[in-house]
């Protein structure tokens, strides 16, 4: 089984590190000379990647990536956090960068800056920011730079079958690049149908579920609605008037949110392979208890149609 670095964010900018920090700074006289740790004390998150880089102008100095799946409105504190973290562990400038895969709602606003100030004092951290879905998917292939190759289904131009055979053709021609593959089918199930990216390529869910970007799909949900289902444990428990009562809807408050999660996660994933999903099936997930949610998880990812997928529902 393969670990989750193996198709993390370390791993992809392993590949072709000189491009990569070309690419991220706009500077092609800049050239990556290591990977750094990117663990601190009480912090380590796997998609931030810290690169040694130099330049002719620069001389030496830290290449900040964090590639989120989204973003999100704390993404302006952490980059600053994450900044100054990495100049005081390895005393060099660093260039922070912040790579947003897939976009946010439309109501979101994605900032470029931290701003604070407090009793007249002032602070700022600036980070560029790339957006994946504004990023040419021919200029990808083209260049080529390789740890964006499994990201081209959603990259600009890139939701086609033709452009999804020649990024499964790039992988293929480099044997260091291969076992992207299935990390390649994930992002293209985005806007893709799963039959046909399972004709042009090797679809490995052993492999995809260490992937960190699709365990955060799976998770997505999960800590409002365990405190979504808390909330109304605890209102149930207040209403019967008994310590016990309230002690026992925070249990089934967590359950019912865990089950509130996994109800979410598999109608996400029906909508994401085939479009709306009928009100009499939606009534019949909500049926479901967490141990059949589960195994129903994967059968929502393998079945080639809601009518098969049907079947498989508990009378």
């Amino acid at each position: 089984m393969a670990k989750r670095a193996d198709i993390g964010s370390k791993r992809l900018i392993s590949l072709a590190p000189n491009a990569w920090v070309q690419w991220v700074t706009g500077n092609s006289q800049v050239r990556a000379s290591q990977l750094l740790d990117a663990e601190f004390q009480w912090i380590s998150r796997e998609s931030d990647v810290i690169v040694k880089a130099s330049s002719p102008e620069h001389s030496e100095f830290l290449i900040l990536n964090e590639l989120q799946l989204r973003y999100d409105q704390n993404m302006p504190q952490r980059m600053r956090n994450y900044v100054a973290l990495a100049e005081e562990k390895y005393n060099l400038s660093a260039y922070p960068v912040l790579i947003n895969i897939l976009p946010p709602p439309s109501t979101v606003t994605i900032e470029n800056c931290y701003e604070s100030e407090f009793m007249g004092l002032k602070a700022r951290q600036d980070y560029r920011v790339i957006n994946l879905w504004e990023v040419d998917a021919e200029l990808v292939l083209e260049q080529p730079l390789p740890p964006l190759f499994p990201f081209v289904p959603i990259l600009k131009g890139g939701g086609s079958e033709s452009k999804l055979r020649s990024a499964v053709q790039a992988l293929r021609a480099d044997q260091t690049l291969n076992q992207l593959e299935p990390l390649l089918a994930f992002f293209a199930s985005f806007v893709l149908e799963i039959p046909l990216i399972q004709q042009i390529m090797r679809w490995d869910m052993t492999v995809l579920r260490e992937s960190p970007w699709y365990q955060e799909i799976l998770q997505e949900g999960l800590a409002q609605g365990i405190e979504q289902g808390i909330q109304q444990g605890i209102q149930q428990g207040v209403a019967q008037g008994i310590e016990q009562g309230i002690e026992q809807g925070i249990e089934q408050g967590i359950e019912q949110g865990i089950q509130q999660e996994r109800r979410g996660s598999l109608e996400r994933i029906l909508k994401l392979r085939f479009s709306e999903i009928p009100v009499e099936i939606s009534v019949r997930i909500q049926a479901l208890t967490l141990e059949q949610l589960e195994e129903l998880m994967a059968t929502a990812l393998t079945v080639n149609s809601l009518d098969e997928f049907t079947q498989h529902l508990p009378n």
